[in-house]
């Protein structure tokens, strides 16, 4: 099924966008130092929050579709799990960011540092609902 397929796929890019930041990007910039760090992650931030939105409605869109033309609980379940990431997101994880927007790089300190470091294993959990829902797509596929 086509449309089960690019649920999918999407999933599948979502979560390999948000391991990719845990893995690789997290901790090369915390190598830096405070000032460098927040510089780095501020607007990387801004742009990878458009794609992994994007990426999480799409998927979730597809997951959806999939479930109507199926009528197989699965689909909704990886849709939910992937769209789980909006919530998740405005409610837990954007108070932090909201805190690391509002400080100049200039001005960062260790405070700063426990803050990305926060906000690191608060991504975590992007990367584990990305995962589940790819499962549950892939489990539906069979």
């Amino acid at each position: 099924m086509l449309t089960g397929l690019l649920a999918l796929a999407s999933a599948a890019i979502f979560a390999g966008a948000a391991i990719y930041v845990n893995v690789a990007e997290q901790p090369a910039r915390l190598t830096h130092d405070d000032r460098a760090l927040l510089a780095q992650w501020q607007p990387s931030d801004q742009r990878g929050a458009i794609m992994q939105a994007s990426l999480a409605v799409v998927s979730g869109a597809l997951g959806c579709v999939a479930f109507i033309l199926t009528f197989d609980w699965r689909w909704l379940l990886g849709a939910a799990l992937i769209l789980a990431n909006w919530p998740y997101t405005l409610f837990i994880i954007m108070p932090t960011n909201r805190q690391l927007k509002a400080i100049e790089p200039d001005q960062a300190n260790a405070e700063t540092r426990g803050l990305l470091l926060q906000w690191g294993r608060l991504h975590a959990v992007r990367s584990a609902l990305g995962l589940a829902a790819m499962a549950i797509y892939l489990w539906a596929l069979n």
